[in-house]
């Protein structure tokens, strides 16, 4: 993996973009919506991104960035059920915007769930800049 920043992932830019999106779609939510569903909407959509970027913090070990990757996962599929409930409910009832929504996170919940998969097979931890075995104690 010859990523130097979590910007370069692609599935990184995707959620950003996604929670961006939800972000505004659900500021049109009606009101009573606004603090229950939307708010929950708002913080899932964006969990996906953080996780993102708190995993590629910790990529130098394996097992922090898996379960980060994992959380993002969760994240995505938790959004997927409030974006559900909202248009059975119809809380929000553009279908054309709904079917669009659940088409891009489910596409990004399986890329997510590859790039897991990547990283449990072929994890190599960045190299660092500073040579611990030099590095003497005061």
């Amino acid at each position: 993996m010859g990523y130097q920043s979590y910007k370069d992932l692609e599935i990184y830019q995707v959620a950003h973009e996604l929670a961006i999106e939800m972000h505004e779609m659900s500021l049109t939510l009606p009101r009573f919506e606004l603090y229950e569903e939307g708010s929950q909407i708002r913080r899932s959509s964006k969990a996906i991104s953080t996780n993102l970027v708190e995993g590629f913090g910790r990529r130098r070990y394996k097992n922090e960035f898996i379960k980060f990757l994992i959380y993002a996962l969760a994240s995505c599929d938790e959004t997927r059920e409030h974006l559900d409930l909202l248009f059975k409910t119809k809380s929000f009832g553009d279908k054309a915007s709904y079917e669009r929504f659940a088409h891009r996170y489910d596409e990004l919940g399986r890329r997510l769930n590859k790039f897991t998969q990547s990283v449990e097979r072929n994890h190599l931890p960045p190299k660092s800049s500073i040579d611990v075995r030099n590095v003497s104690t005061i």
